[in-house]
Order: C-alpha cells, then structure tokens, then sequence
C-alpha cells in the first residue's frame, strides 16, 4: 500500500527503517502507469519496507529538497537517509532488484 503523506509528515514517515517514496502529481500519465505497479511491489516488502506518496504540486519543499526535476520519480531511504534515487517508468521486476539489494 502506498501511504500518501504531505511534507509536513515526511521527515517523521521516513525516519526509520527502509522507506520508498513516489513522487508525483495527478496529471502526470507515466506516474498513473507508476502507481499500480508500485503498489504490486510493495505487497512483496509489507514487513520490510515502507511505501509512501507525495504529489509534487501539493508539496513542493519535499520535492526542492530532494531535487526532483521529473516524475515519476522514486526515492529509497534508510533511516532517513537517501541511498537510491530511481528516476523514470520502471517495471515491478526493475523495481523488485533494486529493493532487494537494499535489504
């Protein structure tokens, strides 16, 4: 389940523990073809790995602090820290290799 979040909860959302975040916005079609897959993923890491969401548009200092330029675009972080920047449309099995080597 992808939990969205604002930017006022994100530092508290990602603080511990290892955390995807989606960056997106409603209008963007990559990121509604993102959304489900992304949502299929996270049904194999509900234990391991947080997943969260935040529209750009609704939340832009999250977005600035991060440098997203583009989206989709997905972060992982380990206790609060970013250790993956995933930019771009990519397939649960891309998605599920990139994880797993974080684990």
């Amino acid at each position: 389940m992808l939990l969205p979040i604002t930017d006022q909860e994100f530092t508290e959302e990602t603080a511990e523990g290892l955390v995807m975040a989606q960056f997106w916005a409603p209008w963007c079609g990559p990121c509604r073809m993102q959304s489900p897959i992304l949502e299929q993923v996270s049904e194999n890491y509900v234990d391991q790995i947080k997943f969260v969401k935040i529209n750009v548009d609704e939340n832009p200092e999250t977005s600035q602090k991060y440098g997203i330029m583009s989206i989709p675009n997905m972060i992982l972080l380990k206790d609060g820290e970013l250790v993956e920047n995933i930019v771009g449309l990519h397939q649960k099995e891309q998605l599920k290799m990139i994880l797993d080597k974080h684990l």
